[in-house]
């Protein structure tokens, strides 16, 4: 396939890359997440991951930005991404359990909870309303906002909410080994909880079952005057499938041929039914000589911290996809 499929007809003056940070606890059920070298440590990610993009480098802790078997987080393909574009990421904190280590804008949110035994996001309509007015500034300060996400375990939530709305989704995993039984325990003990609290509409589900970041985005959205694009897997099509509850067009969406051709998910199909136009980028990581990368080609990782979305505005840009792979090339090999 192509760098990207499509077309994309954007025009942009004022470009600016973002993503919503926030933790749920059900990262830290063991077997869940593959977004840390632990559960717990789970819930340092986004803050490790931001650190990364903003400074090039992780500097709180001594570890390097790659899973344990060598695969580059996303977190660095996005980092080389704004160093080609001379771009400088904007991070919105929705709920996180670690005081970030960069400058942020914050959203005063609380992290996630496990929503197996409680509300999961009891302030989801109040995240809502500051979402729309973080959108509400955000239009007017740029004309493109490509905007990504970090949440460890948040594909479960996803996957949550997603049903929660009607849509039949099966979702990705970091893993490539999707843990799909264990999101199924999480979905069974969901469903008993919505079917004894359905609320009213959309946020409702979200307060249930969802995650800070999907009630925030969805207020970025609502308010947002110019062009957004999620960016992201089955995180982002929760998102969008809120915003499409809400009455909105449907937001369109980037992510990787990675979580296009994930088996255990059905990215395309859930795309389709929300109404969502979706764009993916492929890397063609398998043809870089480089071990880690390749990896993304057999299912670890696939996506996360707006990769694709920072590929795909670094081609809107002008970057050709020789450079965009060069340069990611690069930056990961300094971590070998």
């Amino acid at each position: 396939m192509p760098f990207i499929s499509g077309v994309p007809r954007i025009a942009t003056r004022q470009p600016l890359f973002s993503a919503v940070l926030a933790n749920t606890l059900l990262s830290t059920v063991p077997g869940i997440s593959g977004a840390g070298p632990s559960p717990e440590k789970t819930l340092l990610t986004p803050v490790l991951d931001a650190e990364l993009i903003t400074l090039g480098e992780i500097t709180s802790m001594p570890v390097k930005p790659n899973t344990p078997t060598g695969c580059p987080t996303p977190a660095s393909i996005t980092r080389s991404m704004m160093e080609l574009s001379g771009l400088h990421a904007l991070f919105i904190n929705a709920g996180l359990v670690h005081r970030p280590t960069v400058p942020c804008l914050d959203a005063y949110g609380e992290p996630g909870g496990d929503p197996r035994f409680a509300d999961a996001v009891p302030r989801a309509e109040e995240l809502f309303g500051r979402g729309k007015a973080i959108g509400m500034f955000l239009g007017r300060v740029s004309d493109l906002l490509v905007l990504g996400e970090c949440v460890p375990g948040g594909t479960t939530t996803a996957m949550c909410v997603l049903r929660g709305l009607g849509y039949h989704a099966r979702v990705s995993s970091s893993f490539s080994e999707n843990p799909v039984r264990m999101k199924e325990e999480v979905w069974d003990e969901v469903m008993r909880r919505l079917d004894a609290d359905p609320g009213d509409g959309p946020l409702d589900v979200v307060r249930v079952c969802g995650d800070p970041m999907i009630a925030l985005s969805a207020g970025i959205y609502s308010a947002y005057q110019g062009t957004l694009i999620l960016a992201g897997g089955t995180q982002m099509l929760a998102v969008a499938a809120v915003a499409k509850r809400l009455g909105l067009p449907a937001p369109r969406v980037v992510t990787t041929c990675y979580v296009r051709d994930d088996a255990s998910a059905n990215f395309a199909g859930l795309a389709g039914e929300i109404g969502a136009e979706a764009y993916y980028v492929d890397p063609g990581f398998g043809d870089l000589g480089h071990s880690g990368l390749a990896r993304y080609c057999i299912g670890e990782v696939k996506e996360g911290m707006g990769a694709g979305g920072a590929m795909f505005l670094a081609a809107l840009l002008g970057h050709s996809p020789e450079a965009i792979r060069e340069k990611i090339f690069e930056f990961v090999r300094f971590y070998d």
